[in-house]
């Protein structure tokens, strides 16, 4: 018997009991699907980190307020003025390898309104090199520039969703905003760059509900609260040879002395955070894998079972098999391609059973997942090997059975 017979008369002999093979290939499926879940979601959340990573900038290191009680900032205000312009400055003038350092101001804004409609975004007062720090794209008009910021200019460069709620399908270069009781003339749309997200903590915005303005003009022209730093975050910009959790200590050191030694500020580092992740990420796949392997596992123990139990029902076929001159060796083979055969159906029903929830997961929980050809090759190779392996005893047994006993059994 070639091994094309083997494999047809095995799946006949599963076909032939469909409930027992079934449960037995439980295990296979549960096993399988978890690894291609497990590994899909993982790959997703990597994916989507890498995403908001590169958006804060692998070589940055963000400067940032620190959100405090009324009584501490009161205390804290004695000797520390918070995040600063002059903090800005002195990073740039103070720290090697520095090539950008960019402030940001986010301005409390309770109304927005055009001529044609009202919108709800967050207003940032931004430096010029905003744009060549975070790589922003300009569909329409152009960006704030240097001049804009010296001369502590009414414009505003705004995202394409508060382009559509200000000015519909009317032209929005040279239309007027109003941001709480200042009047901004628009001079630029962004492109939209999708949606934001958090990491690790870290709110990232989407560029779609965003304007942007000068940010000498937010500090000048809008108030805020007296015990507030003047600026919420400077964004440190470091050249490509130089590490930024290194600069980050020396950048804490730096503050540390203009802040009178007060910790009003924090610093976000994100290739620190990116670290975290990964390591994070590894820790989940080495659970998620042990727990999917125990499935693969008992699937293993199960097909042995059922294998075992099979040699014992079809004695007297391999007795008769043996006595019609077949050999230890075709015997043993023919179980064999069934234990193979259980294993590789399960595997592929695992493989659609994972893909599955992973849909289920992004459409219900809205997390991106990713199924990649690496998971299924890497399960359905797991599932079969540990198929072969389980019936390599039940096989053995059944090949060394003496055909005389077997013929007599009932």
């Amino acid at each position: 018997m070639n091994l094309r017979e083997s494999f047809v008369s095995a799946l006949n002999n599963l076909a032939a009991h469909k409930l027992r093979s079934l449960l037995t290939m439980l295990g296979m499926i549960f096993g399988v699907g978890a690894v291609i879940a497990m590994l899909s979601i993982g790959a997703g959340a990597e994916r989507q980190a890498m995403e908001l990573i590169d958006r804060m900038g692998l070589r940055n290191v963000l400067v940032r307020d620190v959100d405090l009680s009324e009584d501490e900032l009161n205390e804290i205000r004695r000797n520390s003025l918070g995040v600063s312009l002059r903090d800005a400055n002195v990073i740039s003038d103070g720290i090697p390898g520095v090539e950008l350092v960019v402030p940001r101001v986010e301005i409390d804004s309770y109304k927005i309104m055009s001529v044609g409609g009202r919108t709800a975004a967050s207003v940032l007062g931004v430096s010029w090199r905003q744009r060549e720090l975070s790589d922003l794209g300009v569909a329409e008009g152009r960006f704030i520039d240097r001049l804009d910021e010296d001369r502590h200019a009414q414009v505003a460069v705004i995202g394409a969703g508060v382009r559509r709620d200000l000015f519909g399908v009317a032209a929005a270069l040279g239309g007027q905003l109003k941001i709480n009781d200042v009047w901004f003339e628009v001079v630029g749309v962004l492109e939209d760059l999708g949606g934001g997200g958090q990491f690790q903590g870290v709110d990232i915005g989407t560029t779609a509900t965003e304007i942007y303005v000068p940010v000498t003009t937010a500090i000048r022209k809008f108030d805020r609260p007296p015990l507030r730093a003047p600026v919420d975050e400077i964004v440190v910009q470091l050249e490509s040879d130089r590490s930024a959790q290194a600069s980050a200590v020396a950048i804490r050191r730096l503050l540390e002395r203009i802040h009178g030694g007060e910790d009003d500020f924090e610093l976000v580092v994100p290739e620190a955070l990116l670290d975290q992740s990964r390591a994070t990420q590894r820790l989940f796949n080495i659970v998620m894998g042990c727990i999917a392997g125990i499935s693969l596992l008992v699937g293993g123990i199960g097909i042995t079972n059922i294998m075992l139990a099979t040699v014992l029902e079809r004695t007297r076929e391999i007795g008769i098999r043996r006595a019609v001159g077949a050999r230890r060796r075709e015997i043993r083979n023919q179980f064999m391609i069934e234990a193979f055969a259980i294993s590789l159906i399960g595997g592929l029903a695992g493989v659609a059973m994972g893909v599955v929830i992973a849909r289920v997961v992004a459409a219900s929980a809205g997390w991106e997942t990713v199924v990649t050809a690496s998971s299924i090759l890497l399960s359905t190779s797991v599932s079969m090997a540990a198929g072969l392996v389980s019936g390599i005893y039940p096989a053995t047994r059944a090949s060394q059975l003496d055909p005389i006993e077997a013929l007599r059994y009932e």
